[in-house]
């Protein structure tokens, strides 16, 4: 049994922390809710349980074994520290780590060996990636891949519970005729589609926005192989839960759509959902509070010699967050990785 903290637990992965710890029966011992002071003494159930959330601090980390980080990056980079010098192992939700060459960024089912070097913290990756990796590895290991190109269509509930409640009041406003007062996102968001710009940290000098960098940087070292070309756009959409991708992939051997649908559907977390014709395909209200990335739309692309073009959709908070990261524990807990080395 593990003694549990979990920082940012009034967020919306922290609370998808405590719901999937419940689900899967995690050895939990004793659980530490940490938030900031405003969201201090707010009551949260565990197992029919009422737990007090505490206010973050340094002294936070003691008698803990686990800590499951989704706060924000600033807090993360100041805190993950303490807790591993408090003998905790981190898992951090954010992207303050995961490009930190001593620190590894785990994919259970595509990476699951990176986290016997750890040194105090696991990066969890980026949503979107996470999405888009778990497809791509089964496809790598019998194909290889020289050149994926993606375009993603992101949920609001990547930018946190407000930004859920700002699509939600922004649909009413408009369906009533008034105008939507943008305060998340930097332009309207209800029947609207924005490029990820400000709100995924900027744009850099060759016009790519840090959401963009991430996928590209972080599938090179999930998948181990920087000789994979990646592009990325990315765009948020309308949509509450459940981020979509169109992924276009240039393999190295040839690989035919029914080969790619027979691996694909022996992957772990992988539900192939491929029969358009009777509208059966990966959507967001399908893989809504679902384990799996759905997978669909396989098809060749004729435009070059071996390509296949597929579309996804995956629970950004579930699978793109807090299932990861509690996997990576559970992934520590069996290879008796609990401990700081």
């Amino acid at each position: 049994m593990y003694r549990v903290a979990i920082m940012g637990a009034t967020g919306a992965v922290g609370l998808e922390f405590i719901k999937i710890l419940e689900q899967r029966n995690f050895p939990v011992k004793s659980l530490r809710l940490l938030a900031s002071s405003r969201s201090a003494g707010r009551q949260l159930k565990f197992k029919g349980e009422d737990y007090t959330v505490e206010e973050l601090t340094e002294n936070s980390f003691k008698d803990i074994d686990i800590v499951l980080a989704s706060a924000g990056g600033s807090i993360s980079a100041k805190f993950a520290p303490i807790a591993v010098k408090s003998g905790a192992v981190v898992v951090d939700n954010t992207s303050y780590f995961r490009m930190q060459p001593d620190v590894p960024l785990v994919v259970p089912e595509v990476n699951p060996r990176d986290v016997e070097w750890h040194k105090g913290i696991i990066a969890n990756p980026n949503c979107s990636t996470i999405g888009m990796v778990v497809v791509l590895k089964p496809i790598y290991d019998v194909a290889g891949i020289k050149r994926v190109v993606v375009s993603t269509y992101q949920a609001t509930a990547g930018a946190g519970l407000k930004a859920m409640e700002e699509l939600r009041l922004q649909t009413i406003d408009v369906l009533a005729g008034k105008e939507a007062k943008p305060k998340i996102f930097p332009n309207q968001i209800a029947f609207n589609c924005i490029p990820r710009i400000p709100q995924s940290g900027g744009i850099d000098d060759s016009g790519y926005t840090s959401e963009e960098l991430k996928m590209i940087n972080e599938t090179h070292k999930i998948m181990g192989d920087n000789k994979i070309r990646v592009t990325a756009t990315t765009v948020r959409v309308p949509v509450f839960i459940g981020h979509c991708e169109s992924v276009n992939i240039e393999t190295r051997k040839k690989i035919t759509a029914d080969e790619v649908r027979e691996v694909l559907s022996k992957a772990p977390l992988v539900k192939v959902v491929d029969d358009p014709k009777n509208n059966l395909y990966p959507m967001a209200t399908m893989c809504a509070g679902q384990d799996d990335t759905y997978v669909g739309r396989i098809r060749e692309d004729f435009s070059i010699k071996n390509g296949i073009n597929l579309w996804l959709a995956s629970d950004n908070i579930r699978k793109g967050a807090a299932l990861n990261a509690i996997q990576i524990a559970e992934l520590l807990i069996e290879k008796d990785l609990v401990r700081v080395p």
